[in-house]
Formats: C-alpha cells, sequence, structure tokens
C-alpha cells in the first residue's frame, strides 16, 4: 500500500464512522431549485434521453444479476458488490456493511475510495480495521444516531444532498475524516441489503455522486436510487446463496473432521494419523501440479480436484469407525481387551506349583519306603530339569507373543508341542496352551489373524458404504471412490474390490502412496519400533516393483523431494537418514 493509503487508512480507522457534527469550516451547498427535471414537463430530447438511460440501467441491472448469481468467493463478491453500486450511481466512494453473527453490530468489509486511492477489504489484501457499529447500545437501545445501524434497523433508504447540513444523524466521524485527509464528505446514499426471507443482511453506504459530463459531486439522483435498490436486493440475495453454500462446506468439512477426530480417539497409537494422510496426499497432489514434464507434466487438480482429494484423505478410514478397538490396536498376538501373556505366564506358575507339590510328594514316599539319598537326588534333579524346561517354554511363548518375531516352521512346531502338553487343574485335565492361543501365537508375521485382517480389511468396506449414502455435490461427487480404493493394488490383487491397473484413478493411487509411507514411517505405533526413513523408502521400492504401488507416483514422491519435507514435519530425527535413489520407474497401465 502507497503512503498515501497508509494515511487514508489511518485517517478512516479514526473517523469514518458517522457520528454528531462539531463544526466544521465547510459550508452547506443546498440543493439547487428544479436539480431533478420533471418528466412530464420534459421535452421529446430529454424524453428519448431518460429512455436511453433507463435501457442503459435496465441492462446494466441484467449484467449485474447474472455476475452476482455465478460469484461464488464471498471476498469477490463482497467488493464487487461496492464496486457495481459504485457505476451505478457514480459514486467516488462506497462502504459495505455486513450484520454480524450475533445481529448487534454492523461490520465493515468493503470500503472503496477512488479520490483517497483507498481499497480495504475485498480482494484488496488490505484488512479492515475499522471498528463496527452498534445497533444496540449497552442497555439495549436500538442505536439511531448512526445513519447505517439506523438504516438497518428500520429498513429505510436514507438519501443525503449533504451529510453538512443533515440534521438527525451524527456525521462527527465523517468530518474528522474529511479533516485528516482533505477529502470533502457530501452526498450519500445509505440502503439497507434484504435478502430473500426480508431479513437485513447488511447495509450499502455510498458517497459523494459525480457528474458524468462535469465531475462536480452532486446528489444522488432518483434513477440511480431505483437501480442501486434493485442491485442491493439480487447483491442480499447472492451473498445470502454465498453465505449458505460456504455453511454448507463448513459443516459438511466440521462433519468429516469430527468423525475422523472421533476415529483417531478411539486409538491412542493412531491419534494423528488421518491428520498427517491429508497433509502428505497434499503434498503429494501440489508435486502433480508443479510438474511442467514427465509423465504428470499434463496433470493439474483444479480447485475442485483437490478439495475431491482432500476430503477423500480425511475419510480414507471412517470405516474404521466400526473396527473393534482391541483389533486396530493390537499390538501383541496374545492382545484381546488385555494382553493374555499374562494369563499364560500365570498358568505356567501354576503348572510349576504342581510340579513342585509332585515332587514333594515322591520325596515323602521314597523317604517312607526307606529309598537311598542317591535315589531321592535323582529324583530332585528330574523335578528341576522339568521346571527349567518350563520355565525356557515360557519365555519362548513369551518371545512368539511379540509381532517383530518371525514364525518359522521350527517355531511353529515347538509351539504346538508346547500346546500338547496336559496339566491338571481339580479334576480336569487341560492343554498347556489353548487352541485360540495356538492359533495367534503362530502368526507368522505382524499380530493379526487371518479373521482379524478380515475385519481390518472391511473397513474399506464400510467407508463405501458410508460415505455412497452422503449426497454429495456433483463436484465432489468421487469422493467415496477415491476413498475406499486406498488399499487397492496396481496389480489387482488389493482390497476390496481387487481393481488396478487403468481402472484405478490416479487419485486412489496418490492417497494410496500417502497411507502406506505414514503407516511405515508413523512413530507412535505399539506394535513396531519407528522406522528409519531408509527403510521406509526400500520398502516402498519392493512394492513398486511387486507391482503393488504406482512407480510414477513413487518416483515423483521421491524426486520431488516430498517424502523428506513430510519427513521433517512428522518424523523424529532418529528416524532421519540419508535415501538413496530408487530405480527409474516402469510405465504402469493407465
Amino acid at each position: 500500500m502507497s503512503g498515501k493509503q497508509d494515511d487514508a487508512q489511518n485517517d478512516a480507522q479514526n473517523g469514518a464512522q458517522d457520528g454528531a457534527q462539531d463544526g466544521a469550516e465547510f459550508t452547506c451547498r443546498m440543493p439547487a431549485e428544479g436539480q431533478e427535471q420533471d418528466l412530464a414537463a420534459a421535452g421529446p430530447e430529454e424524453l428519448r434521453a431518460q429512455v436511453a438511460r433507463l435501457t442503459e440501467h435496465l441492462s446494466h441491472l441484467t449484467d449485474i444479476g447474472l455476475a452476482l448469481s455465478g460469484e461464488q468467493n464471498r471476498d469477490r463478491l463482497l467488493e464487487m458488490i461496492v464496486s457495481l453500486a459504485r457505476s451505478i450511481t457514480g459514486a467516488d466512494a462506497g462502504t459495505l456493511y455486513i450484520v454480524d453473527d450475533t445481529g448487534r453490530k454492523l461490520e465493515f468489509v468493503v470500503l472503496q475510495n477512488d479520490t483517497m486511492n483507498v481499497r480495504l477489504g475485498g480482494t484488496s489484501g488490505n484488512p479492515v480495521t475499522l471498528p463496527p457499529v452498534n445497533l444496540y447500545n449497552d442497555a439495549g437501545e436500538e442505536n439511531h444516531a448512526n445513519v447505517s445501524s439506523h438504516v438497518a434497523l428500520t429498513r429505510e433508504v436514507v438519501n443525503i444532498e449533504d451529510v453538512y447540513c443533515a440534521e438527525g444523524f451524527d456525521f462527527t466521524g465523517t468530518r474528522r475524516y474529511d479533516a485528516g485527509t482533505g477529502y470533502r464528505s457530501r452526498s450519500m446514499l445509505v440502503i439497507p441489503m434484504e435478502n430473500h426471507e426480508h431479513e437485513v443482511i447488511g447495509v450499502l453506504q455510498l458517497l459523494n455522486a459525480k457528474d458524468k459530463k462535469s465531475g462536480e459531486v452532486a446528489a444522488f439522483s432518483s434513477v440511480g436510487l431505483a437501480a442501486v435498490q434493485s442491485l442491493a436486493t439480487q447483491a442480499a440475495v447472492a451473498l445470502t446463496n454465498t453465505q449458505l453454500i460456504q455453511g454448507l462446506k463448513a459443516l459438511l468439512y466440521s462433519f468429516m473432521q469430527s468423525i475422523a477426530a472421533a476415529i483417531d480417539a478411539k486409538s491412542p497409537y493412531t491419534r494423528g494419523h488421518i491428520d498427517r494422510v491429508v497433509d502428505l496426499t497434499m503434498r503429494i497432489a501440489e508435486a502433480v501440479n508443479a510438474q511442467e514434464d514427465g509423465p504428470f507434466k499434463d496433470v493439474r487438480f483444479n480447485e475442485n480436484e483437490l478439495e475431491e482429494l482432500k476430503l477423500a484423505a480425511w475419510m480414507h478410514d471412517v470405516g474404521k469407525i466400526t473396527t473393534p478397538v482391541h483389533v486396530v490396536d493390537k499390538a501383541t498376538k496374545l492382545e484381546a481387551i488385555v494382553d493374555r501373556i499374562d494369563m499364560v505366564a500365570t498358568r505356567f506358575k501354576l503348572i510349576g506349583k504342581a510340579l513342585q507339590a509332585e515332587l514333594l510328594e515322591k520325596l515323602l514316599e521314597l523317604a517312607s519306603a526307606g529309598a537311598t539319598r542317591e535315589r531321592m537326588f535323582a529324583v530332585t534333579e528330574e523335578m528341576e530339569r522339568r521346571r527349567q524346561e518350563l520355565e525356557d517354554d515360557l519365555a519362548f511363548v513369551v518371545s512368539c507373543n511379540k509381532p517383530g518375531e518371525f514364525m518359522s516352521d521350527e517355531r511353529i512346531e515347538r509351539v504346538r508341542t508346547i500346546a500338547a502338553r496336559t496339566y491338571r487343574d481339580g479334576e480336569e485335565e487341560k492343554p498347556w496352551l489353548t487352541e485360540d492361543e495356538v492359533r495367534n501365537l503362530c502368526i507368522r508375521k505382524g499380530t493379526l489373524t487371518d479373521a482379524e485382517r478380515k475385519i481390518i480389511e472391511d473397513h474399506t468396506v464400510v467407508t463405501l458404504d458410508m460415505l455412497s449414502r452422503l449426497p454429495f455435490p456433483k463436484r465432489l461427487a468421487r469422493v467415496p471412490e477415491f476413498a475406499g480404493a486406498h488399499h487397492e493394488k496396481l496389480d489387482g490383487t488389493g482390497y476390496p474390490n481387487r481393481i488396478g491397473g487403468d481402472q484405478l484413478s490416479l487419485q486412489a493411487r496418490i492417497l494410496a502412496v500417502a497411507d502406506v509411507f505414514e503407516a511405515l514411517t508413523a512413530k507412535d505405533r505399539p506394535y513396531k519400533e519407528p522406522m528409519k526413513l531408509s527403510q521406509a523408502m526400500k520398502i516402498m521400492g519392493f512394492m513398486v516393483k511387486d507391482k503393488h504401488m504406482d512407480p510414477q507416483v513413487f518416483d515423483l514422491f521421491f524426486a520431488s523431494g516430498v517424502y523428506k519435507d513430510y519427513a521433517q514435519a512428522h518424523m523424529s530425527e532418529a528416524q532421519l537418514d540419508e535415501v538413496p535413489p530408487p530405480a527409474p520407474p516402469a510405465a504402469p497401465p493407465r
């Protein structure tokens, strides 16, 4: 902003509100007699001129209606309202007030002044810092002192030829603004903006109408008044529609984020997963848009497509709202509501006590029978061997419970051998390990059984079902498709629908890369140590080689440095290391 604009903005901040007259040095210019010529007394030429002006206004208003109805950006719309009103009336300056959410104040949202070269609010980049106008005082009484609040409260149009001669309103602020800037405020037109529900949502204030020929400040004409009233009505409806659209969009995002937060809150270990996937997804999408050559040189996601992808990222795990927490958070193989390894340890301790009791019983029998010391020592040694084996077996079972231990055939066979042994619990003979414990301990990799993995995989089915029920607008219609396909693989072996190749959208491929990388590098998972950056990229390289992941998206992920930027933002220092470049990608089917 120029120095002149800075001065004007500061002066406007101190004095643009209308307040009480305080004896300015300007003199009043009273209206000239016969300023508005009576059409009845007009000659043919004047009538034709009037008709031409009215036709021009009508055409202008039609164009304005189309422009207003097509504008969805609120800032541009607010600025457009003031600019168009000034264009219709020839006003040098204009201000737009909007009723705030409380319904008790008028907030300045746009201020324009051609003479002072001032533009505040709208798309100008210069914030409006002027204080709001109160509609009511502290006692709850209506404020009719300010012309803008009076118009909002009464719905009346106020047309003043010279604010320095007007009675009934306070214009202290206006005159202070003039004194500070050298500006001369004269004619003023203030119009309420009523929407289709007959609610006043704002006030349009225009200042200093200028004669087109002479450039002199004049009163606002009746023709201009009618036109700008029509504009105000159209603008109010357009603004209300824009606010409704933005409100619905905000509601949709709030709903999506609330669901995402609820899913994250189910698990202290996955909290933040969705936020990070959204962040990484959009980083990759922006990298795609930035490409000037290569496979993505002709790909440009527009604003709606970026929003669609972002919502899909927010919603990609919405189906997990139905997934049991003990499955999502299964940190060890025997974990359910609690880790059942403690129950196994207690059982083995009971078996140890039984061995001890058996030893004492045998020693008493041998002593009663007069057995030799050597015989009694041999029995004691045998029992100690069995006790040590029991401890070794328990330590082995504990190691099998950890997800980091790969279960080879030999380890699985030992688990089954241990489980085949029995102990006596009262009159009942029981195995050392139950069938369900054996099934879980023999999981070769990770912590999930096939049944539990199916439960996890089903979250994508639930995601598709839930999102397909929502009436997304046409521009967001593919949110369910993208969100539901983030576990699909390029070779068609993913889930839930086993689609791949050219059936798999680029957006779904991007989301898949983001989801996998976040899962590999997350530092808050209970079932694994935080993975180093190089190891995560190596694993993803194998996934590319196995056609489980799009090679071109992965190559862009690496070449653009997105992986590194994300790592610095979300990974710990201990995870950050050097990553060698991946092999050149092969072109996937599209």
